[in-house]
Parts: C-alpha cells; sequence; structure tokens
C-alpha cells in the first residue's frame, strides 16, 4: 500500500509541545493507529523507513520525539558516543509519568483525526520498546509489540531511575508481543527470565521470542543489523496487527 510523504505536527501534552511524525496510508478510508516509541535517538532514518513500512501495511504510524522537553523540535540524536551519551542522560531524567502524559495527549489527537479508526497499539525499540510495554498501560492500547525492551528488568527508567512498569503487567489488557537478541547485553539472560517470570504470573495475551540477534538488530545500517531477523519480525508484528485489528492484507500495490 503506497503512503503519503510524512507530516509534523506540534501536540500539547502538559509538559510542552511535542512534535510528532506521521505516517499515513495513501489509500482513503479509515485506519487504526500505531504510536512507534524510537531508541534514545529519536527520529533517525532508520526509524523513518521503519514508520514508513508499517504505515505500508495498513496503519496511521505516529512517531513522538519522546525527549521534547528538553530538545527542539526536530532535533535527531547522533549514532555516536556523544548522541549516545545525551540520549542515555535524558532517558534517566525524564519522569516516567511525562511518557504516560505524552501518549493520552497523542491519543487524544489522533481519535480526533480523519482517518483514524480510533483503535491503538504500539510498536518500539530499545528505550522505545520499553515505551511500548508501558504504552499497553493504557486501556486504549489493544497490541504492543517491544523489540529488545531496555530497562525493564532493572526498573530503572526515567528521574531516580526508578519506574513501576513491569510491576503494574497485570494491569495490561491487550495483548503483548516481546522479542530479544540472545546476545545482547542490556538484557542477559537473568533479566529475561525475570521478565517472562513476572509476565507468566500477570496472565497477559503473550508472545515472547528470543532470536539469535544482538541489540538493536532491527537498526538497519548498523553493524547489528541483520536483514533476516528485520524481515521476520516486522512480519510477526504485522500479522499481530492484522489478527488483532481484523484488518485484510491488501489485494494489490497502489
Amino acid at each position: 500500500m503506497l503512503i503519503k510523504p510524512s507530516e509534523a505536527v506540534d501536540i500539547d501534552t502538559p509538559s510542552g509541545k511535542m512534535r510528532t511524525h506521521l505516517f499515513r496510508p495513501a489509500r482513503e478510508g479509515r485506519y487504526p493507529a500505531i504510536i512507534l516509541y524510537s531508541e534514545i535517538y529519536q527520529m533517525t532514518a532508520p526509524i523513518e523507513r521503519l514508520a514508513a513500512m508499517i504505515a505500508g501495511h495498513g496503519m496511521i504510524v505516529a512517531v513522538p520525539e519522546v525527549y521534547h522537553e528538553y530538545e527542539p523540535p526536530g532535533s535527531v540524536l547522533s549514532y555516536d558516543k556523544a548522541g549516545t551519551d545525551r540520549g542515555n542522560e535524558l532517558k534517566y531524567e525524564k519522569p516516567v509519568a511525562q511518557h504516560d502524559r505524552d501518549l493520552a495527549a497523542l491519543i487524544s489527537m489522533l481519535r480526533e483525526d480523519a482517518q483514524c479508526n480510533g483503535r491503538f497499539g504500539a510498536f518500539g525499540v530499545c528505550l522505545g520498546g520499553h515505551l511500548s510495554f508501558r504504552a499497553a498501560l493504557n486501556p486504549a492500547i489493544e497490541a504492543s509489540v517491544c523489540f529488545y525492551a531496555t530497562d525493564l528488568h532493572t526498573a530503572t527508567l526515567g528521574a531516580g531511575r526508578s519506574d513501576d512498569s513491569l510491576r503494574r503487567a497485570a494491569e495490561i489488557k491487550g495483548e503483548v508481543m516481546m522479542v530479544w537478541g540472545l546476545h545482547d547485553p542490556h538484557v542477559p539472560y537473568d533479566g529475561r527470565r525475570l521478565i517472562r517470570d513476572q509476565l507468566e504470573k500477570a496472565r497477559l495475551r503473550l508472545s515472547w521470542h528470543e532470536v539469535d540477534g544482538q541489540h538493536a538488530f532491527l537498526r538497519d545500517g548498523a553493524p547489528r543489523f541483520d536483514a533476516t531477523l528485520f524481515l521476520w519480525g516486522m512480519s510477526q508484528s504485522v500479522a499481530l496487527y492484522q489478527r488483532h485489528f481484523s484488518m485484510e492484507r491488501p489485494l494489490h500495490v497502489g
């Protein structure tokens, strides 16, 4: 399915305006909306391509700039030491409650969008994987896809390095898909087991995948990118959304 050129909108939140990038199907109709949470670097080229791919399967994709309180609109952190240090600094500075309020503002905006059918999912990588999991605590989110969610097992996201995301797992009503790389130093075996045990106890609607990959294996153009796992992961993600939102696959390209 063809998509329109991306557009940027500034959404009012309790902590200021949040630049959000929207990707839409070109075909007329009403579609579910997916909140796509980026890595710590915000709206990089790989994230843009990821959003376009999801939108091309018949969904509106909204990519918020998660550090809008701290960086000017349109800011992209670079994939180098300086960018990584800044991104990690901010992920431990921004209170997790502000991420929750950002999500509520974004859902409210999308409910008023003429092309949105009022149904919502989430998708995230790295920091975004954690935020996609946390988004599932919002009852509007019906399906969340979380790739290598960092800080979930340590409960160290946000100001004070203390979050309650995993402890609140039993509140999640939608379906969650968790994907991990077996060679990811950020979430080692013991961390994955802790998360899995908590989610089993919470009796979630859960898909759990551990693959022969490294951290950030979805980031195309980077040394750890794995094309085979990328295609597999996107297939699994789109299948989850299509099953959940009762969408039919496009019959033709156009």
